[in-house]
């Protein structure tokens, strides 16, 4: 069973591609600001290869397992397609996501009890490969058990609803969500499952999750390039870095 200890943070690049792919040119760079991620505490980079590419791109993955220090984590939906680039590149980790062309973000979790033998065919070759896949999903105990089943290594806890709820003023719904997020961490991290946590985190609702002691990394993306365009890049991290620690210490 993993044992809680540091918290991680996992930065998610994929709108720097949106910013480049709006105009069509070369820059923004996603690699360059992966740099920047690494050197103001970020100790992972997450990148999304969608299937339409409307963000990252085949040869930003290609950049990213060529230049950086810190893990990749590749977040790619369970297709053939998707497990052949995988298998060729080999990241660190895998996070599995449910993708729906239509949505603007991952919407909600991975169907694993729905979908359990297909999705522990479709890891198999990963896990033999050496990465470490993750499955996406939400909270329900029955998605977790799955997880665990058909082998995944680490659990990633979807916090979308909860932000939403925090944001909207729904205190009460919030706090229900948030306790429902602590029980499937407790849950997941009781069956040997590592545990992350991502989707929707702000300076503002970060810190409940970060709490989690079973929590070992956060995956955030949206609202830190959103921050960058008002305080940089470095220090939108290094704030959120700071307080994920200070939510971890007390």
């Amino acid at each position: 069973m993993n044992t809680p200890g540091k918290l991680r943070l996992g930065v998610n690049i994929d709108h720097v591609a949106t910013v480049r792919n709006a105009r069509g040119s070369a820059y923004p760079d996603p690699l360059r600001a992966a740099f920047l991620a690494e050197e103001a505490g970020a100790d992972g980079i997450t990148a999304h290869l969608r299937e339409d590419r409307r963000h990252i791109r085949d040869a930003d993955i290609e950049a990213l397992m060529a230049g950086l220090t810190v893990p990749l984590n590749f977040e790619m939906a369970a297709t053939a397609e998707m497990q052949a680039i995988a298998l060729r590149l080999k990241p660190h980790a895998i996070c599995v996501v449910p993708e729906k062309r239509e949505e603007r973000t991952t919407e909600g979790g991975l169907d694993v009890a729905g979908d359990e033998k297909r999705l522990a065919d479709f890891i198999a070759p990963l896990r033999t490969a050496g990465c470490r896949v993750s499955m996406f999903i939400g909270h329900d105990r029955r998605q977790i058990a799955a997880s665990a089943r058909i082998g995944a290594a680490v659990v990633e806890l979807h916090t979308g609803a909860y932000c939403d709820l925090h944001h909207e003023g729904r205190f009460a719904e919030r706090d229900a969500e948030l306790e429902a997020l602590r029980a499937a961490a407790t849950y997941a991290h009781s069956l040997g499952l590592e545990v992350h946590a991502g989707h929707g985190l702000t300076y503002d609702t970060v810190g409940p999750i970060a709490a989690f002691p079973e929590v070992m990394e956060l995956n955030i993306g949206h609202f830190l390039i959103a921050e960058a365009i008002f305080r940089g890049l470095g220090p939108a991290i290094a704030e959120m870095r700071r307080l994920m620690d200070l939510a971890r210490a007390a």
